[in-house]
């Protein structure tokens, strides 16, 4: 039997911004072209002594539907969009934003600008191979950091939570290439840090045991008062 995870991070955008290629960089250390998500799929990955389930969702319109059902519950969202397709971004707060609202009202959120690598000012994120021959010409990038900064903070309002209480937006938006690796293991363990510590500055819970010496000595007792 499958134990249920600790926590639940899921990963919400578009269609062909990455999503997959993202989890497939971090868990299997690759890359390739996988094809679009249907549904929802996800992974499990031990952090320190908690279990973390990453879902991987459906960017198609006609899925749409089946985001906030992953959502519910989530600790952790990495919002994820292409900084080569302004278009992207804005799905983001038009499309996805809400899909949210089911997820921890204390939901660590992540904002990734994926393709780095495709830009003509994606030097730092290169492999360090020579590109092959016939490779794709760089092109402009759409969406800047500060683009991504700037949704982020809107995201925190749209939540009606407060600043201090959450990570500062620098921290938390990053530009990634799936294809070459350029940030993908820092955007994973930043954010299952954050969520993971959470878990543990929560209070826990009273026990609901019931002491059963205590409770036969209450049946005693009535039982004697009563004969």
């Amino acid at each position: 039997m499958m134990m249920k995870p600790d926590v639940k991070l899921v990963i919400l955008g578009d269609v062909n911004v990455g999503k997959s290629s993202l989890l497939q960089r971090y868990t299997e250390r690759r890359f390739h072209s996988p094809a679009s998500t249907i549904g929802g799929a996800f992974f499990l990955k031990q952090w320190g002594r908690h279990s973390v389930s990453i879902w991987d969702t459906a960017g198609r319109e006609q899925f749409h539907g089946l985001g906030s059902m992953y959502c519910r519950g989530a600790a952790g969202v990495i919002l994820t969009y292409d900084v080569t397709n302004r278009h992207s971004l804005r799905e983001l707060e038009d499309r996805f934003l809400t899909l949210t609202d089911t997820a921890q009202p204390d939901c660590i959120f992540a904002v990734v600008g994926n393709k780095c690598d495709l830009t003509d000012d994606g030097a730092e994120t290169a492999e360090p191979q020579p590109e092959p021959e016939g490779a794709a010409p760089r092109v402009t990038k759409q969406v800047v950091k500060e683009d991504a900064v700037h949704f982020y903070k809107q995201l925190i309002k749209y939540k009606m939570l407060d600043e201090k209480d959450f990570p500062v937006a620098e921290k938390m938006c990053f530009e990634t290439s799936a294809k070459t690796g350029y940030n993908v293991d820092q955007l994973f363990e930043t954010i299952l840090d954050l969520v993971v510590s959470r878990i543990v500055e929560k209070p826990v819970e009273p026990s609901q045991t019931v002491d059963l010496r205590q409770t036969m000595n209450s049946k005693h007792t009535k039982s004697s008062c009563c004969t």
